[in-house]
């Protein structure tokens, strides 16, 4: 068995769902620090729509990498933050990826480990991308952000993306589903504008750290915004 990904987004209603979930940005740790097959984990909040760099307080994300399968399936079927998450959660989606290759550190470690599981007939594609943005660059780098992403919410074949990080405005990650490669290709060289964003990236050295990897889907479960997202392409299991 080979090491697994997870990413679960929840939706929160109310000011003391809200309120709840902010806090557990911190207390969660405590509980996450000490459950088996567990190498690492992110408590992240998310981003307005269109990549805005303000918080949505509605939404957080919980990444997990895993030891295998199991240790992740024993972990949401038993643990009892995963049940008090599911309790003030107003929505929960959660995404099973298997790591296609991963560039870059996060954290000044490479936590991302490639599958030799592959499954050939699965076109799906997801890619998470994440930065430490350098201080004297934040101003200039989010005054950016808008004219380089435009494409991206409009892209042909983009299935889901929102903004995460784990400090507003400094340490900031995107995830993007994709119906198959072809379709991130053609984003990611097609469109000027992101052509653009990666000269200025090279130019201006905007970053202190940067990581870049792409990922299998090959399960998921739960709802957004009342919907199965992944319908027609994944079963929900």
């Amino acid at each position: 068995m080979s090491q697994i990904t997870t990413l679960t987004f929840y939706r929160y209603k109310g000011l003391s769902s809200k309120l709840w979930a902010f806090g557990m940005m911190q207390f969660a740790h405590a509980g996450l620090k000490r459950v088996p097959g567990l190498q690492v984990y992110k408590l992240m909040g998310s981003g307005k729509k269109g990549f805005d760099p303000r918080p949505d307080w509605s939404v957080y994300a919980l990444l997990q990498i895993w030891d295998s399968e199991d240790a992740a399936d024993h972990f949401f079927e038993t643990s009892p933050l995963v049940r008090r998450y599911g309790t003030h959660s107003t929505e929960m989606w959660r995404l099973y990826l298997k790591n296609i290759q991963a560039h870059g550190e996060w954290d000044g470690n490479h936590p991302f480990t490639p599958s030799l599981e592959m499954d050939g007939n699965n076109p799906l594609i997801a890619v998470i991308t994440r930065a430490t943005i350098k201080r004297n660059h934040l101003r200039r780098f989010w005054a950016y952000v808008p004219t380089s992403q435009r494409p991206l919410l409009n892209a042909k074949g983009l299935l889901f993306t929102k903004g995460i990080g784990e400090v507003p405005f400094m340490q900031m990650a995107t995830f993007s589903l994709w119906e198959n490669k072809a379709a991130l290709m053609a984003y990611a060289y097609d469109s000027p504008e992101h052509k653009k964003a990666i000269k200025k990236t090279r130019e201006l050295s905007w970053y202190k750290e940067e990581l870049f990897s792409r990922f299998q889907p090959y399960r998921s479960h739960g709802t957004w915004f009342g919907k199965y997202p992944l319908a027609g392409y994944l079963p929900q299991k």
